[in-house]
């Protein structure tokens, strides 16, 4: 019997380890599948884009906010795992009743450590698992020694457009800003994702770095243009989504990648 904790404390009884896994968090793929548990992942997401070959070799079941419930269903699956986040709470609640939902819930990188913890003691993957965050937490050292050498910035992290909304506190993105030594202007809202008027950039901040990133939105240059207008001299910096949203296994990725930017700035 494995008695186990989700992300939101909610206790999950299995009798044995669970070998048909649904996936409808794309970073949680990414590390089962590093994790060696390729074989039990049944079923993922349109969104879940890495490694890319499991598209065609996995059975989609609908985009993370939007899935197909007869296909999850015909699946029969052991476990789903979710996100509080990134699928809805209408999409967690058709999903009872067809097995143990296990929500995931990361923003800082200590509970990225407990997720991959989770996985592998559900999954006996430990010794898996232990290996990713010995290669982690090294990581993260090296880049905290490299920005030690580095000019901090102000900046700004955009999410979306019409209307626009940035990365506050409380978010994974926010974590890995700070981690790079990036002071989030948006750091005192009360919103996770607040709306903002580019208008009153300046006066909430004035950030001296606006990234712009390719997912949620996929931001484009006249975007920059409009954004970046209202600041004073502030630099318009596209960079790739998943290097700044992604947990698990992923954010070793990360670490040259926010090296590259700094080199940049």
């Amino acid at each position: 019997m494995i008695v186990t904790k989700d992300q939101l404390g909610r206790e999950h009884v299995f009798e044995q380890m669970p070998k048909r896994i649904i996936s409808l968090v794309p970073a949680v793929t990414e590390t089962l599948f590093d994790l060696g548990l390729e074989d039990e992942l049944v079923g993922i997401t349109t969104a879940c884009i890495h490694p890319y070959h499991l598209k065609v070799t996995k059975e989609s079941v609908g985009a993370p906010k939007q899935v197909a419930i007869e296909q999850i269903k015909a699946l029969h699956p052991a476990i789903i795992i979710a996100n509080v986040e990134e699928n809805t709470l209408a999409v967690i609640e058709q999903l009872k009743g067809i097995c143990p939902i296990w929500l995931t819930d990361v923003r800082t990188m200590d509970q990225n450590t407990q997720l991959i913890e989770a996985l592998g003691q559900l999954f006996n993957k430990r010794t898996e698992a232990r290996k990713w965050i010995d290669k982690i937490q090294f990581g993260q050292r090296d880049l905290m020694d490299f920005v030690l050498q580095k000019q901090g910035f102000k900046a700004a992290y955009f999410v979306g457009k019409d209307p626009f909304v940035v990365a506050g506190e409380g978010t994974f993105i926010h974590e890995l800003l700070t981690l790079n030594q990036f002071e989030n202007v948006y750091a005192n809202r009360l919103e996770r994702y607040p709306e903002v008027e580019i208008k009153k950039i300046r006066i909430q901040g004035d950030p001296e770095v606006i990234f712009l990133p390719s997912l949620p939105y996929a931001f484009q240059e006249e975007d920059a243009f409009e954004i970046g207008r209202f600041t004073h001299h502030g630099k318009t910096v596209f960079v790739e989504g998943e290097m700044f949203s992604w947990y698990g296994t992923h954010v070793c990725k990360a670490f040259d990648y926010f090296k590259q930017i700094h080199n940049r700035l």
